[in-house]
């Protein structure tokens, strides 16, 4: 399913409200969303937590907001203001043209409090006992960044933008590294992710929704939305079905859902030279 994630919910809260409502405990999410955040957040019950990897490293659409002039101990708003600067003297062309640099392959530092790990536990549980976190910066892609409305406010300048990128980029390091570019610092006021690879905000519930009237997405749909469809002949799903390997789909660097003559979604494959391997088989 996909759930419209309100603000001040972790992920982890989405997870348990739906093991609940599923009434089991084999429920998973496709990639965390902050407390701050909303919009889509991929879940998935019962066998559709074995796609869940695979959704997670899909590309991602958000609207959000950065307030130039303000830096944050965490990068965006749940943190302290611990700098300030006047924004009076940047103009909407010195916004876009920074906007710019950070389109494409870029070298990305994640924020301190965050959910990656070092040496074993979560960095923000390392930041929250004193330590200082300076985490490596790691290679992101950044498709798109889109600046849709600059408001001055007060002292500072508020900058809404569009962004489309891979999997593991922060936006709230986007808004921080833009601020730092134009001189005046800045950190991140609001997110709502509105797409994770092929699902979007358009098929998304409520949690009150959903509390009314529980429905999934089938495995079916929800392979054939997320990934490149790879129909078989009788002969080569009844291969797939016991764990078979098959001819290359063609398909660099991504997984094809492969199904059967009847429709059926039968396994995630993975193209290693002229050979395609099954990383998951859902039926057999």
């Amino acid at each position: 399913m996909v759930v419209d994630k309100p603000a001040g919910m972790t992920s982890h809260d989405v997870v348990a409200r739906i093991r609940r409502l599923a009434g089991t405990k084999r429920v998973g999410h496709a990639g965390t969303l902050d407390p701050m955040a909303t919009g889509v957040l991929v879940i998935g019950v019962g066998r559709a937590t074995r796609l869940l990897g695979h959704l997670s490293l899909h590309d991602k659409d958000y609207l959000a907001t950065a307030r130039l002039g303000q830096v944050t101990d965490t990068d965006d708003a749940e943190g302290q203001v611990v700098a300030t600067r006047p924004t009076s003297g940047i103009t909407t062309d010195d916004i876009t043209a920074a906007a710019r640099d950070f389109v494409g392959d870029i070298e990305q530092r994640p924020p301190g409090v965050s959910a990656i790990k070092v040496e074993g536990k979560r960095a923000y549980a390392r930041v929250r006992a004193g330590e200082d976190v300076v985490l490596p910066t790691r290679r992101v892609h950044v498709a798109r960044l889109e600046i849709h409305g600059i408001r001055p406010n007060g002292g500072v300048t508020d900058v809404d933008f569009e962004v489309r990128c891979s999997s593991g980029t922060y936006v709230r390091a986007i808004a921080r590294d833009l601020g730092a570019r134009l001189g005046v610092g800045g950190h991140l006021t609001a997110l709502r992710r509105t797409r994770v690879g092929g699902f979007d905000l358009l098929g998304a519930r409520t949690l009150a929704s959903l509390e009314q009237e529980f429905t999934v997405i089938s495995l079916d749909d929800a392979a054939a939305a997320a990934f490149t469809r790879r129909d078989l002949d009788a002969a080569a799903a009844t291969t797939l079905a016991h764990g078979g390997r098959l001819p290359s789909s063609g398909v660099d660097g991504a997984p094809v859902a492969a199904f059967g003559p009847d429709g059926t979604f039968i396994a995630l494959l993975e193209d290693r030279g002229e050979i395609a391997y099954p990383v998951a088989v859902f039926v057999g």
